[in-house]
């Protein structure tokens, strides 16, 4: 592993049934890792592909939530890929669940070649690199990957996930709830049916991020689903996002 282990923290997670390596500094999973793993509806024996996957949270939740589940882990940054795979050893999830080095953005060829081809999986999961032009960056590289965005990195990892799905795959996001109408615009080449979740940080409060999920070539018409609210009044966690964060329960992306 290329991180040594004095730069690398143990932190538990899902009220202790995953415990996940991860940097102490750049790129650190939250609640965001957790609330997407939730709104993937995958079941056992299918294969889902997690993209730009850093440690492996998002897919690891996954993974434990869904037996027999298998879950390939896409990520760029070669540490942040070892980590993944040593995570999904430590918490015994390594004969479903393995890591490979990729970009994103790579070949259909290097898909190929990482054990990717197209029409490969029946989910794909991800949480792109939100913040463009606009915001500040960050002076750590790691974590200016993970958050930095061009304005055409949404639709070239949808592109992604398009080719890896079969036909009615199923891509799963999370996003800032102010570019809802972006990803709603890019979902549109070769993805319908798509249904939003917002996510309230406190009553009272704007959404902070949107679930999306969509199927590739749906036909249905986009639905708005109720919000989840991660707080109430007095900013302690509601029933539901206890039951998420840390009982792994899912989050309904369909009703």
């Amino acid at each position: 592993m290329g991180a040594e282990l004095a730069d690398v923290s143990e932190d538990a997670v899902l009220g202790g049934r995953l415990v996940l390596r991860q940097l102490l500094r750049g790129h650190r999973f939250g609640h965001d890792a957790i609330l997407l793993a939730a709104a993937v509806q995958a079941s056992p024996r299918e294969h889902a592909v997690d993209l730009g996957a850093g440690v492996g949270a998002a897919g690891l939740a996954l993974a434990h939530r869904v037996p027999g589940l298998s879950v390939t882990l896409a990520e760029i940054d070669p540490d942040l890929t070892a980590l993944a795979a040593g995570n999904a050893k430590r918490n015994g999830l390594d004969k479903r669940v393995r890591a490979v080095c990729l970009d994103v953005e790579a070949s259909t060829a290097a898909f190929a070649e990482a054990g990717l081809p197209s029409g490969c999986a029946g989910h794909v999961l991800m949480n792109p690199p939100f913040n463009a032009g606009s915001h500040q960056a960050s002076p750590d590289r790691a974590r200016r990957v993970a958050h930095l965005a061009s304005d055409e990195t949404l639709g070239r990892w949808l592109g992604t996930a398009a080719r890896l799905l079969g036909t009615s795959g199923v891509v799963t996001l999370i996003w800032r709830a102010d570019g809802l109408a972006d990803v709603l615009s890019a979902l549109t080449l070769a993805f319908g049916s798509a249904s939003v979740l917002p996510v309230y940080p406190k009553p009272n409060a704007a959404a902070i991020r949107v679930l999306v999920r969509a199927i590739k070539e749906g036909q249905a018409p986009l639905k708005l689903l109720p919000g989840l609210l991660l707080a109430d009044g007095n900013n302690k966690p509601s029933e539901q996002a206890e039951a998420i964060l840390r009982g792994n329960s899912a989050l309904p992306m369909t009703d």
